[in-house]
């Protein structure tokens, strides 16, 4: 079985290494033409190298990807390469086209770049639509001919190389090969290839290997510097999944009036779709001699049927019931949108991420968001999860949208990672507490938790302190909405690692003077519900009702908020508690200064999807319809018939919701554009 030879391999790794060091060279080349950093800015800060790094890394990945069709000529053990010469026809015509397309993709981007300031992406396509406009436009701006020339012979250039490579290669007398040396080769061919196209050659996480995407570019939120970390490739084709139209300006004007009052949107701005407004400190915010600190802690997949001060027989949260009955309690609080990605994102931009096929956070052309947090003047902001922000690109919204802020995640703890999503939560809050306690006594802080353990596998701890599982019959679980002893453990743990945060708090001296805010990240899928309402299980809305609290015993009365509210209004509550100024053009609003009544809807997706289910909900109704306002109709949230439609019941509240429902989602759709930042 002598018929192993290394050539093929010596082959892979020869054309590899001819597009990576293309790929480079045109790298370099945009650094110094076309970036725009002067030569002060190359390579002066630590930053600078890392995204340099950042982008290589890319190009290795296009490289790998560019030569695997190839791999599948070269892998099998007769019909292959380097024993048919008529395959070779077929590689070389593959390469050529290939190479010059690559090229060209290249050159497109330098001129995109150039003219617009951004690396190309999925909206080169609308230039499609006006082809001789874009074709004249060419002609006249750019020495297209002078171009033409230069990207046929650069593609001629590097093919002549792929030739000059297949004649060393191919032309060299075999080499016999071991079944052991074969075995190994490719073994280790196989590890530098999956690495390589990870993008994490030189930073695997064998734990939890995240590949490198495109929001690790932007880590330092200099958008000019993020520039030099993407491959222009790749970006094409990860900006290529979004929504052509995301938006319909037409839908959102034809609602305006209805959500700008909604809003309280001023001065009225309807023929450019202005929802901005300005507001000031006001009457109610808290009296305190220094600036409060604020503290948001996201809880990760906790309904509020699991909670038990929202009824919960099972006790499975005293200290969030402690929270709850000392602060303000929101018996009524939905999350737009469900899912983690979706959580976060409203929770620091205020609009409700109602794109279709992918999280707005995977989304590069709108992860940098104008947001309230940044009104937070002279304040110390922190953002800390236990695991890797790359999760859904989490990290570009966080680091592209929050001024000045610090992101602590995988890699940074000193505690071990217990499963997939990082280190537990408890873990989290004593290092957390730690970083808080150093900057107490400077100046104030926002800081954003991210808990995940309450999420499968459910893991807990060895270091769970004086923490003790509890094993219910399955029975006795499930009757109250957990689908396993592990998940209502994991309940049970997460209340127990909030208890003890406050528990630090108070030792570490800031809690006197700190806004702690608690909400559930979303809930998922139960068993039974006996101790909720019928429409929360059989109408979809378990999923988006999730806890919230703000506590600050210290700075606030505890009172009870029985109407609905929503994730986007945490934000600007808490920006009118501390008396900040700030301007927001987002669906988010301060409940203080909101009326009571219809005014307190809260706009839901209901059922996610190409064709969404969407509606609004109240105190006292649920509206749904489907996504292009077809078949709406009304429910009573306390009914004990909740699929009864109650709309010719109550017509004119059928009319507001309807229209509400639709005018908060189409504008929801067009604020994710309208709100992205343009530095």
């Amino acid at each position: 079985m002598n018929w192993i030879h290394s050539r093929r391999l010596q082959y892979f790794a020869g054309g590899i290494a001819i597009l990576f060091l293309l790929f480079a060279l045109l790298r370099f080349v945009f650094l110094f033409a076309f970036s725009g950093l002067e030569v002060g800015e190359r390579g002066a800060t630590a930053e600078f190298w890392d995204t340099l790094l950042i982008g290589l890394s890319f190009d290795l990945r296009l490289a790998i990807l560019a030569m695997l069709p190839l791999a599948l000529l070269l892998i099998f053990p007769r019909f292959n390469l380097l024993r048919c010469p008529r395959l070779r026809l077929v590689a070389r015509t593959y390469l050529v086209l290939a190479v010059f397309g690559l090229l060209l993709l290249y050159f497109l981007d330098f001129g995109h770049y150039d003219y617009l300031g951004v690396r190309l992406n999925a909206t080169v396509f609308r230039f499609a639509g006006n082809t001789d406009i874009s074709t004249t436009m060419l002609w006249q701006s750019y020495p297209v001919v002078w171009i033409t020339l230069g990207w046929a012979l650069g593609g001629l250039a590097v093919f002549a190389l792929f030739l000059q490579l297949e004649k060393r290669i191919f032309s060299r007398p075999p080499i016999a090969v071991s079944r052991s040396g074969w075995a190994a080769a490719w073994v280790v061919s196989s590890v530098f290839v999956f690495f390589g196209l990870m993008g994490r050659v030189t930073d695997i996480n064998l734990s939890n290997p995240v590949p490198l995407r495109w929001s690790d570019a932007f880590f330092s939120g200099d958008a000019r510097l993020a520039a030099i970390g993407l491959n222009p490739v790749l970006f094409l084709y990860d900006t290529s999944k979004i929504e052509e139209q995301p938006y319909d300006k037409t839908l959102v004007a034809e609602h305006y009036d209805l959500v700008a009052d909604y809003l309280g949107a001023e001065p009225r701005d309807r023929d450019n779709l202005s929802f901005s407004r300005t507001l000031g400190p006001q009457a109610h915010r808290i009296q305190s001699d220094r600036p409060p600190n604020v503290v948001f802690v996201m809880l990760e997949s906790l309904g509020a049927s699991r909670v038990s001060a929202y009824g919960n027989p099972l006790e499975t949260t005293p200290n969030l019931d402690a929270i709850a009955r000392d602060g303000w309690f929101f018996r009524h609080f939905f999350v737009p949108v469900t899912g983690t990605a979706k959580t976060v994102w409203a929770s620091i931009t205020g609009i409700p991420d109602v794109s279709r096929e992918e999280t707005a956070t995977r989304n590069p052309l709108i992860t940098g968001q104008n947001t309230v947090i940044n009104a937070f003047d002279g304040y110390e902001k922190l953002y800390m999860i236990g695991g890797a922000a790359g999760w859904a690109n989490m990290n570009a919204l966080v680091e592209q949208s929050i001024e000045g802020v610090t992101l602590y995640q995988e890699g940074f703890w000193k505690g071990p990672n217990v499963d997939v999503w990082g280190i537990s939560d408890l873990q989290l809050f004593k290092e957390a507490d730690e970083i808080l306690r150093s900057r107490s006594s400077d100046k104030p802080f926002f800081a954003i938790i991210q808990t995940a353990g309450n999420h499968r596998p459910f893991t807990i701890p060895e270091d769970r302190e004086d923490f003790e599982e509890l094993n219910p019959p399955l029975q006795e679980v499930e009757q109250w909405g957990f689908r396993s002893v592990a998940q209502y453990n994991a309940v049970r743990f997460l209340d127990y690692s909030v208890g003890r945060f406050m528990e630090m708090a108070r030792e570490s001296g800031y809690f006197d003077n700190t806004v702690f805010v608690f909400y559930g990240d979303h809930n998922n899928r139960v068993t039974r519900l006996p101790h909720m309402p019928p429409i929360y299980e059989q109408m979809w809305l378990e999923s988006n009702h999730v806890p919230h609290m703000i506590y600050a015993p210290k700075l606030i009365e505890p009172q009870v908020i029985d109407e609905a509210t929503a994730l986007m209004d945490v934000l600007p509550t808490v920006a009118g508690l501390v008396g900040l100024e700030y301007t927001t053009r987002t669906m988010g609003r301060d409940l203080q200064l909101t009326r009571q009544g219809k005014d307190r809807a809260v706009p839901l997706v209901l059922v996610e999807g190409s064709f969404p289910i969407i509606g609004a909900v109240t105190s006292e109704f649920l509206l749904k319809m489907n996504h292009d306002g077809s078949d709406p109709s009304l429910h009573r949230m306390g009914s004990d018939d909740p699929k009864e439609d109650v709309s010719t019941q109550h017509p004119e509240t059928f009319d507001y919701l309807r229209r509400f429902t639709r005018g908060a989602y189409e504008t929801s759709r067009y604020m994710l554009y309208d709100n992205a930042r343009k530095d």
